[in-house]
């Protein structure tokens, strides 16, 4: 029995020395939310997802896609932020959340893109999607067009407020995709996205996000709540430099849902870091040059190479190179590209990079060749 027992724990101790911790902890590791994913920001590596790619309804997590389509209007140039936006009677009409937006008034457009962020304005939803496409059903192709871009797969919008709707739909990976696009192209909106009150109208409302305030670190982005789809919510934080995004669907209150989002992220912060794996520059691996005055030149990687690696296997990863071909032919330019570098681990490629020449390599002169040719005959023939 005493030798069973040995050989059960020693065989416990070879898989949590084999095994990642975040590994570990993921078998085990569960939420109530009935779908959610957790991505880590600059690389996009998923650190945990439960059922993330199921389409349920989205609340307010859908003014996400607004958001970007209003940021990105601005860009363009077809809408612009002093711009006065008209108030329809379907936009004042608008139930649920609101900024209170008077019926044929005109709003600036930068203050209802607040009132969107901050109060969750479904009046303010309506007008904006008036303003850029004449109607809020244009817009919601608009929306679903931009969608299949992002190569969100598995939303499908009929509005732009995300009050319910047949058929109106996202999954948390798709948000998590559309929160990643939405930070990394127009960072500002993490300022308005973290502010914890706006007044407009000279009524004062307070930002819904349970984080702010009471999350280290989080300053974004967007809950949501109705019957149909639950509490839900697409946080955002970050801590010594990684920013995580956290995508939670159909919990059953408030309560559940602060609490499983706080799970979700301290599970990615206790787990996980951001590696250098690979500096731009870096002498990866040599390749043999055919013809060339030099027989071989070195390669470099051609940009850094960040990776997402739970924190005791940091140590666990190699670099492994692989090449578009045996060996170049000169004459070689400095920067042609000749291979790839992967960041592995346990056989998993991670990421990979281009490595590239790190310098010319001249073609050599017809009695060199010569003279190679003449000594690699002789060498074979004693071979």
């Amino acid at each position: 029995m005493k030798k069973k027992v040995k050989i059960l724990m020693t065989a416990f101790l070879i898989t949590i020395l084999i095994f990642p911790q975040s590994s570990f902890a993921a078998g085990r590791f569960d939420t109530p939310a009935k779908s959610a994913i957790l991505t880590e920001f600059s690389t996009g590596t998923v650190l945990f997802e439960k059922d993330s790619d199921m389409a349920l309804p989205p609340a307010s997590i859908t003014k996400l896609m607004t958001l970007l389509l209003c940021y990105e209007a601005v860009e363009n140039g077809s809408a612009n932020w002093d711009d006065q936006v008209y108030v329809s009677e379907k936009a004042w009409k608008a139930e649920g959340t609101r900024m209170f937006l008077e019926v044929g008034s005109k709003a600036p457009f930068r203050d209802i893109i607040k009132g969107i962020s901050v109060q969750s304005a479904n009046d303010g939803c309506i007008a904006v999607a008036e303003h850029i496409s004449g109607s809020e059903e244009s817009f919601a192709k608009l929306m679903n067009r931009r969608a299949a871009e992002l190569g969100m797969t598995a939303s499908t919008f009929k509005n732009s407020s995300g009050l319910p709707a047949e058929g109106h739909k996202m999954s948390a990976r798709d948000i998590a995709t559309l929160a990643r696009y939405l930070i990394t192209s127009y960072p500002e909106i993490l300022e308005i996205e973290s502010m914890t009150e706006y007044t407009y109208n000279n009524i004062v409302q307070y930002n819904r996000n349970p984080l702010l305030g009471e999350y280290d670190g989080a300053d974004g982005l967007k809950t949501g709540w109705t019957n149909e789809a639950g509490y839900c919510i697409a946080g955002t934080a970050e801590r010594d430099g990684m920013r995580l995004i956290a995508v939670v669907l159909n919990t059953k209150d408030d309560s559940e849902r602060f609490d499983a989002t706080v799970k979700i992220l301290d599970y990615g912060f206790n787990n996980y870091k951001i590696v250098n794996a690979i500096k731009k520059g870096n002498l990866i691996s040599t390749i043999p040059v055919a013809k060339g005055k030099q027989l071989e030149v070195e390669l470099r990687a051609v940009s850094d190479l960040d990776v997402v690696v739970a924190i005791n296997r940091i140590d666990d990863i190699v670099l492994e190179p692989s090449f578009v071909t045996e060996k170049l032919t000169a004459p070689v330019t400095e920067g042609t590209v000749a291979g790839k570098v992967a960041v592995m681990l346990d056989e998993v490629i991670l990421a990979e990079e281009e490595i590239e020449t790190i310098a010319d390599v001249e073609k050599a002169g017809f009695f060199e060749l010569l003279f190679r040719s003449i000594k690699e005959f002789f060498r074979n023939l004693f071979n």
